[in-house]
């Protein structure tokens, strides 16, 4: 059996390719959208891949088994009750698959989502009855398990989705034997979990001993407790999850799409041509992928900073509108990769890219805005003023609790365009964050809706506590 991971670190995804040397046959498991890696792997070790399992329709990111049928012809499953506009095979409980010396055995885990699965590994080499490993999705994590409170857009109680994962795991992953390798779909900075673990493998024994909603609990208290305090998910998760489900063009044909050059004159014409956003004419959404530091120095009035060098595709997936059309300005080289990590989230409504960058702007100085970034020491003195600009905390409120700039206001980033109107435009707007990353986004926002003076802490919070500056720390 070759059994092989892939991780992705910007969406915090792992996905799986189990393999049987002899019959050179494979299944992918929850691939990601551009699919090379899995299909150059197979190639390498004589494997032609003729299945693939989604374990759930996932929130996060958009599954690559429509790339995986079209491009090799392999066959999709999902769970049991799921439904999809597609063709697929459905997974019940038990139900087996067998290719040489592979077993991959479904367990129907409902609660993260209605439809989930587990895939249960088996390497009939080693054991027919003792599993390798189980492929438990989104159900159970390292250190977590999976959010019961997703499917609420589309109808179902995080109550009784609670339930269900109660079930699925008492009932189907903890009987599994403790050396029962463990590997889920995602890990840390997930937010389809609230606590999971940088590792990306454990064992069952591991978990039931480490896991915290694997301890002794009524139904009741697991419910209280996997409901408690969960991040707010992203606008997009609910669109993924039906994209997920849906007959849709695949990467490469969204691509060859989507990767055109525009002229300044195409993109300008673009950008005029919309609404009205808070007194500012809005048309495409034109997104700067270069690094904060880039942005701030110069950058086209209007774009909003997401730079690839983050979460991109999450925080690109917050602030933009998935219906809405996206220009892209890249440093030029770097179009495709900034497209290609829309598109993992199913955002494929990219009209085109600024052709050489920003470097089309050389003949139009004023078409150029910047963000002024202040040290914190001037930041410190600015805010002891008579007249001090307004500190803006777009770090998430368990964040800002732990420890704040005296007097700063808590507008989490993914909160703040809903609260524009709160803010005042006759005064000076200060930007934190804990780095630098997300109050480059929260400013380039601001400075699009007509807030003129918008000026950023360097380094963020984490610099502001490095130069030992004062800060709010609640009472034990």
């Amino acid at each position: 059996m070759i059994f092989k991971q892939f991780y992705l670190p910007c969406l915090a995804h792992a996905s799986y390719l189990i393999g049987d040397e002899a019959t050179g046959t494979a299944a992918v498991v929850d691939p990601q959208r551009d699919t090379d890696q899995y299909i150059a792997f197979a190639a390498e070790h004589a494997l032609k891949i003729k299945h693939v399992f989604l374990t759930h329709l996932h929130a996060d990111f958009v599954a690559g088994h429509l790339e995986l049928r079209d491009r090799v012809g392999a066959a999709i499953y999902l769970g049991g009750t799921a439904k999809a506009a597609y063709a697929f095979t459905p997974r019940h409980d038990g139900d087996i698959l067998e290719f040489g010396r592979v077993r991959l055995k479904a367990l129907e885990t409902p609660g993260h989502t209605p439809e989930s699965i587990s895939i249960v590994v088996y390497d009939l080499n080693a054991s027919d009855a003792q599993p390798y490993a189980v492929l438990t999705g989104d159900t159970l994590f390292i250190g977590d398990v999976g959010r019961p409170d997703l499917r609420v857009a589309l109808g179902w109680s995080a109550t009784d989705l609670g339930g269900m994962l109660f079930d699925s795991l008492h009932k189907k992953l903890l009987p599994l034997p403790d050396q029962s390798l463990v590997y889920p779909a995602h890990g840390a900075g997930s937010l389809c979990g609230r606590a999971i673990s940088k590792e990306t493998v454990s064992t069952m024994g591991e978990q039931r001993r480490l896991n915290y909603a694997l301890q002794p609990m009524s139904k009741e208290a697991f419910i209280r407790v996997v409901t408690a305090d969960q991040p707010e998910a992203p606008p997009y998760f609910t669109y993924d999850a039906v994209l997920n489900s849906q007959e849709r063009p695949t990467l490469d044909e969204a691509l060859a799409r989507e990767m055109k050059p525009l002229t300044l004159d195409a993109v300008l014409a673009l950008q005029a041509d919309g609404a009205q956003v808070g007194g500012v004419q809005i048309g495409v959404q034109i997104l700067d992928t270069r690094d904060p530091e880039e942005f701030a120095a110069a950058h086209l009035a209007g774009s909003i900073n997401v730079g690839l060098g983050g979460q991109y595709a999450t925080w690109a997936g917050t602030v933009l509108d998935p219906t809405r059309p996206i220009v892209i300005i890249a440093v030029p080289g770097r179009e495709n990769e900034s497209a290609t990590r829309l598109g993992r989230i199913g955002f494929d409504h990219v009209a085109g890219y600024l052709e050489n960058g920003l470097r089309a702007l050389d003949s139009r100085p004023d078409l150029i805005a910047f963000t002024e970034h202040l040290s914190v020491h001037s930041a410190a003195e600015l805010l002891s003023s008579n007249q001090p600009p307004l500190a803006i905390d777009v770090r998430t409120p368990r964040e800002h609790e732990q420890q704040h700039i005296d007097g700063s206001m808590s507008i989490p980033l993914n909160r703040l365009v809903a609260n524009l109107k709160s803010l005042p435009k006759n005064r000076s707007l200060l930007i934190y964050c804990a780095g630098g990353y997300r109050s480059s986004i929260a400013a380039s926002l601001l400075q699009r809706s007509g807030f003129d003076s918008v000026a950023e802490i360097a380094g963020g919070f984490a610099a502001w506590e490095a130069a030992k500056l004062p800060v709010v720390v609640p009472a034990p």
